[in-house]
């Protein structure tokens, strides 16, 4: 994909305080909080306030960890997309260089930890930082170290290990967490598919080890099925082979601390709107809302969160993670789907809840596991207050791809702001804004766009985020028109210049590669 305009913002206002004399964060004394140990929740706010050690989320777009800066000072976003054209205050994107063609998003933070601008930058804030990421390898905790950055993650060895869809099968049986029947096996032919799964039926679901599940999960009933995966299904070591089940996905973010694991709200998924994405499969957002399960349902998920949380924590994992569930719709049970051990991109509906704003932010605990204090939090006391509806407003959360099939040069996008449904039904820009919270009514939503002037748009491209008050899915699951009016909207808001195939190659487009969020 490229980000050709979309990186060229050289000097922003979060680079400007540097470069107007403003003194590093990390020189200021004055208010260095003392380290005796933390007691509760107040103490933990008030630390983070007072913070001056700096934090970098490091990555393609703010969008994962978007509104942490005003609970930790010091935050600082460092990405490769400008998402709102230099106007945050403590977003750095450093003037596009040179490099290979991203194919991965640790391609895309490797080469942002080894750009000079953002060494210089890192350089004047001070010695020290810690660095927080989306994703990140071996060669990312080696440049953190170059750049004298701690990495505030169980490492890259341990992360890609609880990554493997099938470890977490095997994880998820030693903690006692129920997934939907399956097989783990190596399938090198659909008469081997069909003599290790004789018990699951004719409707199946393979899933590789790895990948987005947009990409890399593939239903099969037959050997036709079979044959239009079959290359990526043989070259696997090994599969994991479930029964397919009448289901709807559902989401929840946890964090094993030293105290226990402390859960978050159970979400619902928008999987596969043809509107919001071309993949079958693929995620595209995300509800939270107090009647969204029943307590049956909420309490199976949270306890399961709590036996796996336990069990990576055997592992000597540490932080934040996300497990995706499916709820069998047939026989009421509730199934793990799959783990992603970092932050999401159900990370911000978890973070900006009205639970999240009466206490912390779920990340912050998972920052303080890397500050060097002492804390007491009474995991049991605030998984309890979580977990009670009164505490869950209603959000939700659309992530649009582009779905048509045709190629075009972006010439003009929507800007990241305060967007609104007008008394004629169409969609207008507010003002630009750069958090979520200042969005009171459902005609109302933040967008954070992802494709900007200069880019392409294709088949599966990255639109944006738009986030409102109130529901996007009616009770059976389907998109509610005022959905479709912002997607409609949004979407009619991009324009572009036509391009032939051969510009598709000559630009290095390779469509459907990496998902950025």
């Amino acid at each position: 994909m490229s980000t050709s305009q979309a990186t060229g913002t050289a000097v922003n206002k979060a680079e400007e305080s540097l470069l107007t004399g403003a003194k590093p964060l990390a020189s200021d004394q004055a208010h260095q909080p003392t380290a005796k140990e933390l007691r509760g929740i107040s103490d933990l706010r008030r630390f983070f306030y007072r913070n001056t050690e700096p934090v970098y989320f490091i990555s393609a777009t703010p969008f994962n960890l978007l509104g942490m800066d005003e609970w930790v000072r010091g935050f600082t976003y460092i990405n490769a997309i400008d998402c709102f054209d230099g106007q945050h205050p403590n977003v750095f994107v450093p003037p596009e260089i040179e490099h290979e063609p991203w194919t991965s998003i640790e391609d895309i933070n490797n080469y942002l930890l080894a750009h000079p601008a953002v060494a210089e930058f890192i350089r004047k804030r001070g010695k020290g930082g810690k660095a927080v990421f989306l994703m990140f390898d071996e060669r990312t905790e080696s440049l953190c170290k170059q750049l004298g950055l701690e990495v505030c993650f169980p490492s890259a060895a341990l992360r890609n290990q609880i990554d493997d869809k099938v470890e977490t099968t095997r994880i998820a049986d030693r903690a006692g967490v129920q997934s939907v029947p399956n097989v783990l096996a190596k399938v090198d032919s659909y008469k081997t598919l069909r003599e290790v799964t004789m018990d699951l039926g004719d409707d199946l679901v393979i899933q590789t080890a790895y990948g987005d599940s947009g990409h890399t999960t593939f239903f099969i009933s037959n050997e036709a099925d079979f044959e239009k995966y079959a290359e990526e299904i043989t070259e696997a070591p090994e599969v994991k082979i479930m029964k397919r089940i009448r289901c709807r996905g559902a989401a929840l973010e946890a964090c094993v601390t030293r105290e226990g694991t402390i859960v978050g709200p159970l979400m619902t998924e928008l999987v596969g709107f043809k509107e919001l994405t071309p993949y079958r499969g693929g995620w595209c957002g995300n509800e939270v809302f107090a009647g969204a399960f029943d307590a049956e349902t909420r309490e199976q998920a949270r306890d399961a969160a709590m036996a796996f949380g336990n069990e990576l924590g055997a592992l000597g994992y540490r932080g934040y993670f996300e497990l995706d569930f499916l709820t069998d719709l047939d026989a009421g049970k509730v199934y793990l789907g799959e783990c992603n051990p970092r932050i999401t991109g159900a990370s911000s509906m978890t973070n900006l809840a009205s639970f999240a704003h009466a206490d912390a932010p779920l990340f912050l605990f998972h920052l303080l596991e890397w500050m060097g204090v002492d804390a007491q939090i009474d995991v049991a006391e605030l998984n309890a207050r979580w977990a009670d509806p009164d505490n869950i407003d209603s959000w939700s959360q659309l992530v649009m791809k582009y779905t048509g099939d045709d190629l075009r040069h972006i010439t003009h996008a929507p800007p990241s702001g305060l967007w609104e449904i007008n008394d004629h039904g169409e969609i207008q820009h507010v003002r630009m804004q750069t958090h979520r919270r200042t969005v009171q009514h459902e005609n109302r939503a933040f967008f954070l766009r992802i494709s900007g002037q200069g880019d392409y748009l294709y088949n599966g491209a990255d639109l944006g985020i738009l986030v409102s008050p109130g529901r996007f899915m009616t009770d059976d699951f389907e998109l509610t028109e005022r959905a479709k009016t912002w997607t409609r909207g949004i979407q009619a808001a991009y324009k572009g210049t036509p391009l032939t195939p051969e510009h598709k190659h000559e630009s290095g487009i390779e469509p459907g590669e990496f998902k950025l969020l």
